[in-house]
């Protein structure tokens, strides 16, 4: 006899109905005023008693793979380096930008600069959501190119 402390060690199949798959109940459509109208009061219309064709059922897109996952955090962890190294090189150019333009003027493209990985990445994520994985990577390998921190890399952060 198997006790309530050995369940999670005993397999007996796949008989438990939570483990069964919840599909949500497809809503009947309900017809339209206009059809109300134009169909006979004494015989009801097949038509407006069944959901049209066009209605498409509402289905999940399949999961990501893992591999894609993990690709998409070393992504992540990317754009946030790149975000570093605009904060790093944008402050070590600081003084030198005073020296031509507005101080103003230094701090606000500073603020873009800093931002612009981010956006980039979360623009990546949404336009190509319904996309395959391999765009939504170049995309993200475009972005990574474009979006280097030239400041930081001529510069550097040392003294």
């Amino acid at each position: 006899m198997v006790s309530r402390d050995d369940d999670a060690l005993s397999w007996d199949g796949d008989d438990d109905p939570t483990l069964a798959p919840q599909v949500a109940p497809r809503r009947a459509a309900s017809p339209s005023e206009s059809d109300l109208k134009t169909a006979p009061a004494s015989r009801p219309s097949a038509e407006t008693d069944a959901a049209p064709a066009s209605v498409a059922d509402d289905v999940d897109p399949a999961p990501m793979s893992n591999v894609a996952l993990v690709t998409l955090g070393v992504f992540g962890g990317i754009y946030l380096l790149l975000a570093v190294g605009w904060f790093l090189g944008g402050s070590r150019l600081q003084f030198v930008a005073q020296l031509f333009i507005n101080p103003a003027a230094h701090i606000a493209a500073w603020i873009l600069a800093i931002a612009a990985p981010a956006v980039w990445f979360a623009t990546a994520l949404v336009l190509t959501r319904s996309r395959p994985i391999w765009l939504r990577i170049i995309a993200l390998v475009v972005g990574a190119v474009v979006l280097l921190p030239w400041p930081f890399l001529t510069t550097g952060v040392g003294a």
